[in-house]
This record gives C-alpha cells, structure tokens and sequence, in this order.
C-alpha cells in the first residue's frame, strides 16, 4: 500500500489563500526560559434559520455573539458562504499570533473564489471486492451531484487502490475520474473471515485494516485543523466497522479444523478460546477506535458524511453458509459505525438506502449555506482542557446551529 504524502491536506489553502509570516525572531536567553503557551483560532460552522426554516443570509460578524464557557470571545474570523461559495470573510489581524494553521489574508472573497473543502475518503480495506462496480457507481454519483468548480477537494485511499491526491481544484473532474479507474475493493471475504486464521484479537488482519483507515484519518484531519474559515466535510465511502464479525460461523469452522481425527490433541485449543481471548472486549475497543476519530474530526470542526455503498441490505451472501440473525448483526455493528461518525461531527450517514442520488443532494445543501466564525480563546487557564462554546445571533426568531459546542484544547 503507498503511504499518503501528506501534509496532504493543505497544500490546497496554501496555493489559493496563503500569506506568508514574519521569520520568529531567535529568542534572548531570558526569552528562551519563559514558558509560553499559545491556544489554536477555534472555528465553528454555523446555521442561521428563520421561522419557517429556511437559511438566513446577509448576516455578518457583528450579528454574532460567542461564549464560551459563558465568556463572550472577540471574533476575529469570519466567513459567509452561499451556494458554496464564499461571499464575505474576514480574516484574523496580523496582530493576533496564531500557532497553528494558515492565516488568511484579510480581503473580501468574490463569489468565484474557492469555498469547501472536500476529502474523498475511499476506505477500500473495508469495501468487498464483488462491489467494486457499485462502489465506481457511488463514486460518479459523488462528483457529478456534490462537487462544484470552486470546491477543493481531495482523494485518499486507505490500501490497495493507492489514491492519494492533495487538496485542490479539480477541474474537469480529472483527478476524481483517475480515482474511480482505480478503486478496487480490497475487504476481507466474508470467506476469509469465517474460515481464515482466528486469533486472540478475531480474524488476522482484520484489526490491522481498521486500524490502517483510522491512521489515514488521523493525519487527514491533522492537516485539516490548519485550516478555518472553510466548511470542511469528510466523505467517507465504506461498509463499516466490526472488531468481532459472525461469531457463531468462526467459532463453528475453528472447532471443526482441531476436532479432525489427524489433529495432535495437544494442539487442540479449548473450547472457550474466543472467550478466553480479546474478544470479548471487541465492542468496547471498536467504541475507542470511533471516539478518538469523532474527537479529532470535532477538533479539526470537520463533519463526516459515511456513505455506505452497499445500499439496501438484502440476505446472507450465497457463497457462505450464515444464519439471518448472524448476518443482521454483523450488518448491525457495521451500520452503526458509520452513524456513530456522523452524528456525533454533525453529519449524517448515507446506509440501507439506494437512493443515493437525493442523499448526495442533501449532503450538498447541508455544506453550501452556512457562517463560520473564528476566535482566540481569551481563557488563560491551560488546565481548562475541555471548553465549551455557544454561538447566538442577533436577530428575532432566528435559530442557531452549530455542530461544535465544545472542544478540547491541544495538549503541547
């Protein structure tokens, strides 16, 4: 598998909206023993709906009050985006010292300048070989139906496809068509799960997938949270997530191998070998495993949209041999994996539906209207690691969302 070339990620606000910084002067020896902590601009996309709900437009940064944990903040960064396109922003004064991310230059954006950021997010360790042909198919639907000319966006595999494209305008849809010739699911088979090797930790390398996806994840969003002022969505094509799949048929196989007559009966394995195990403990790792990726995506003020390209979910597989109740809990756990990311960034998840097209649709209205302030946290105190933000406007009527009503500043 090639390894991602990241920084990755923001190569692309760099070629569009990069201003370069003063070189940090060398510090005194007096300077040098001062003990300085600095806390990142924190960004948060906003909703502004009338009564009737519909998006209210028009709003700037002086209609806006942030809290946070009850304390009103000074904005310093603001952005206004319509139909995806970046109308107004303001960004942070030379003055304020921003640790981390890429300062904008302050100017007033023309509706033709570039406003989302989108990551394409192929996780073929966990897409079946056999759907290939929808997950093409899912794919086209992605960029024909939610890519606009001025987006930024970028494509990353996590195995065998080996996609890896930096963030950046896409014209004529190039690099996203080299993507999809190149997809190709790489799961394990159901098979292989049910008659490959078993360990203490479930079937080998299926922990070792997941964990490759969560590592791509991890960097990609990394790079991401040095960027504000842009609505920043994550579309992650997979079929899911279960550390611990089709229990009842591994078990059944794994007997069946050491119950042979020719098996040494020192090699047979006890009969509560799953139990014995880490397996046991698959639900809770697997609950891990999602809420670091669900805390770095709020950090980074990132939502997740999971498109699960199976669709409508019929039966059992023809080639294996599973109960209806086995197969429905391994589809289950996997479905609700993909819902965990998405509800809890503020996204929503695309599963058990053909309808492919309007939930792209409806992706895309969710990411083109929208505010997003910035400020620095004027809380001095580094032992306040958890903050909690809320964000009101000054109009009668109106209501407010927000997907990021707390956060947790970096430990450095």
């Amino acid at each position: 598998m090639r390894r991602l070339g990241l920084p990755l990620v923001l190569v692309c606000a760099a070629a569009v909206v990069s201003a370069q910084q003063p070189p940090t002067p060398t510090p005194t020896p007096q300077q040098a023993r001062v003990i300085r902590s600095t806390i990142d601009i924190v960004s948060s996309d906003v909703v502004v709906r009338d009564s009737k709900g519909q998006f209210i437009p028009g709003l700037t940064e002086k209609d806006f009050r942030v809290y946070e944990d009850g304390v009103l903040q000074q904005i310093i960064a603001f952005s206004a985006s319509i139909g995806g396109r970046i109308v107004a922003e303001m960004s942070p004064p030379p003055e304020v010292p921003a640790s981390e991310g890429i300062v904008l230059p302050r100017s007033s954006r023309t509706p033709s300048s570039p406003g989302r950021i989108f990551i394409v997010f192929i996780d073929d360790l966990h897409l079946q070989g056999s759907d290939t042909a929808m997950v093409k198919k899912v794919l086209g639907l992605i960029r024909d139906n939610l890519m606009h000319e001025e987006d930024m966006i970028g494509l990353v595999s996590s195995g065998y496809s080996s996609i890896a494209f930096d963030v950046g305008p896409d014209p004529q849809h190039r690099r996203f068509n080299a993507a999809i010739d190149k997809v190709m699911g790489a799961a394990l088979s159901y098979h292989d799960i049910i008659n490959g090797s078993q360990t203490i930790e479930g079937p080998s390398g299926l922990k070792a997938n997941a964990f490759t996806a969560f590592r791509v994840s991890y960097e990609i969003l990394e790079q991401l949270e040095k960027v504000s002022n842009r609505r920043k969505a994550f579309i992650y094509v997979s079929s899911g997530y279960d550390f611990n799949p089709l229990t009842d048929s591994r078990f059944k196989a794994y007997m069946e191998i050491y119950a042979r007559p020719q098996a040494d009966p020192a090699d047979r394995p006890p009969i509560n070998f799953f139990e014995r195990g880490h397996q046991q403990f698959s639900d809770s790792d697997l609950n891990m495993a999602l809420g670091e990726l669900v805390r770095r995506a709020v950090r980074a003020n990132v939502t997740f949209y999971p498109i699960d390209p199976r669709g409508l979910i019929g039966g059992p597989p023809a080639d294996v041999q599973l109960t209806n109740d086995e197969w429905t809990k391994f589809v289950n756990t996997s479905v609700s994996s993909l819902q965990v990311m998405a509800n809890e960034t503020g996204g929503f998840a695309v599963t058990r539906t053909n309808g492919f097209e309007q939930a792209i649709q409806k992706i895309d209205n969710d990411m083109s209207d929208y505010y997003m302030v910035g400020y620095q946290s004027s809380n001095p105190d580094p032992m306040k690691i958890r903050r909690r933000i809320e964000i009101k406007v000054n109009r009668p009527g109106a209501t407010v969302t927000t997907h990021k009503n707390s956060y947790m500043i970096r430990r450095r």
